[in-house]
């Protein structure tokens, strides 16, 4: 498929993990990727592996609004324009709400939430020329809390609603806005449970599929909703999870 032919893309944590599969899936079906991060070098090695006259590493820290507008900028002064923009820069931060330090609070919630309304602040009015649409990584985290990642689950809810509001605001332009929420995704942010497999059991209680989802999987998702094919759809919050949300919480019967 060739859906984003001449279409332009910002990938925000393009250099690696779920981000990194969304701009090659992006690129794949003919996109000029924007790819992001804060890793200089992880960028370039990504960038390389990309046709090189539709892509652009730039490095970037999404909790600061002058590296997102700068990036913006840059995008549209390669590419001319831009079509689709897509959140997936976060972190992980594993810690209770009593155990969360002020620093590390604040560095979650500028990574994970700060930076999705800073992007989308600075590229509104370039969607708005194309009548594009945004793709936010939130999470299953989104739909509901947890234990032991208080600042994470309240950055990931938040993205969730933030989502709805520039649906909301953004509609009467033609710009869409999604959220797609991943449940557990093989990449480095959770090598210490996948290697872990007691808390493998525990999770696949939890995942219908009993198996953690692949980047790729989740590329899938957010290329539907940056697509054409999903016109008619803006603030939705679309679970890629295996069916982690699909559940009441309780244990399996009849076995």
């Amino acid at each position: 498929m060739n859906r984003f032919e001449g279409k332009v893309a910002i990938v925000t944590g393009g250099g690696s993990g779920i981000g990194e599969a969304i701009a090659r899936r992006l690129s794949a079906e003919g996109a000029c990727v924007v790819i992001s991060g804060r890793t200089e070098k992880r960028l370039e090695d990504t960038a390389r592996t990309l046709p090189a006259e539709r892509v652009l590493p730039v490095t970037a820290d999404v909790a600061r609004r002058a590296d997102c507008d700068a990036l913006v900028a840059a995008a549209v002064e390669r590419f001319g324009r831009l079509d689709t923009l897509v959140n997936a820069a976060g972190m992980n931060l594993v810690g209770r709400i009593q155990d969360t330090s002020d620093e590390d609070w604040e560095a979650c919630l500028g990574s994970d939430l700060g930076g999705v309304f800073y992007m989308m602040r600075a590229s509104i009015p370039h969607l708005v020329r194309t009548k594009g649409s945004i793709v936010n990584i939130g999470s299953v985290s989104s739909l509901g809390g947890g234990w032991s990642h208080a600042a994470y689950n309240a950055a990931k809810a938040g993205v969730a609603n933030l989502t709805r509001s520039a649906a909301c605001d953004l509609g009467r332009f033609g710009v869409r806005a999604n959220t797609v929420a991943p449940g557990l995704t093989v990449t480095g942010m959770v090598d210490k449970i996948m290697d872990d497999e007691a808390l493998l059991e525990k999770a696949w209680e939890r995942i219908p599929l009993r198996r953690a989802g692949q980047p790729e999987e989740i590329a899938s998702a957010v290329a539907f909703l940056a697509s054409d094919e999903a016109q008619w759809i803006t603030g939705a919050v679309l679970p890629v999870d295996g069916g982690q949300t699909c559940t009441d919480g309780g244990p399996e019967w009849g076995r």
